[in-house]
């Protein structure tokens, strides 16, 4: 088993299930120069683990409660420039993609085929270079050919970071109070939030939004 030193990759893996850390942990540790330092299951544990724990390179999942891994990979990139970042995900999907890079991460790593890819993406990510699966470099290519046939780039973020974290906890059923003592606001921020989101949205209720967040890939339906 790799131990944290010289020449290794110190890693924070965080997926809110345990078998699938296990496993991922399995294939990292295989190697002399990773090691898996520190583990959380979900978005929000793993940026509070980076504040106390010396890592290197962090593993997200994309999908997780309170805190998906593209929300915590912004808060990341933010707090810690020089971390280097992967998605992992079960979902071959372009949205996700272009959020992961547009979060701050190196590469986007398919867990059907992470005992495959992973380990080469680690080392990509440590390199400086990005990581992408034959998959994503087709989308890129399609989003280039597609951003030169209409003339213009890539369309702004809807919604604010903050109000993205709101409605993922909206979708998860917590109440505004949960909701507030969760993200450290008060109620009524929760609930000035939310009332953003509708109108912003063109949207009436609670469903409305659950069913956005599921089609924005922030909870899993």
């Amino acid at each position: 088993m790799a131990r944290p030193g010289e020449g290794v990759t110190r890693i924070l893996l965080a997926d809110d299930h345990a078998l699938v850390r296990r496993g991922v942990r399995l294939i990292l540790e295989g190697e002399p120069d990773l090691s898996v330092v520190a583990e959380a299951g979900d978005g929000r544990e793993a940026v509070e683990l980076a504040r106390t724990t010396a890592v290197d390179l962090a593993i997200l999942d994309i999908a997780m409660p309170r805190m998906t891994g593209l929300q915590a990979a912004r808060e990341l990139s933010a707090a810690h420039p020089g971390l280097r970042i992967l998605i992992l995900t079960m979902y071959d999907n372009e949205q996700y993609f272009f959020e992961a890079l547009k979060s701050g991460a190196a590469g986007y790593v398919l867990k059907s085929v992470v005992d495959r890819d992973l380990v080469e993406a680690c080392r990509a990510a440590m390199r400086g270079e990005p990581f992408l699966y034959p998959g994503a470099v087709n989308a890129l290519i399609r989003n280039y050919l597609d951003r030169l046939r209409r003339g213009h780039d890539l369309p702004e973020r809807v919604l604010t970071v903050r109000e993205e974290e709101v409605l993922k906890l909206v979708a998860e059923g917590y109440s505004s109070k949960e909701i507030g003592e969760t993200l450290f606001i008060s109620v009524k921020t929760v609930e000035r939030h939310r009332a953003n989101m509708l109108q912003k949205l063109g949207m009436r209720d609670r469903l409305e939004l659950t069913r956005y967040a599921i089609r924005a890939g922030l909870v899993q339906p």
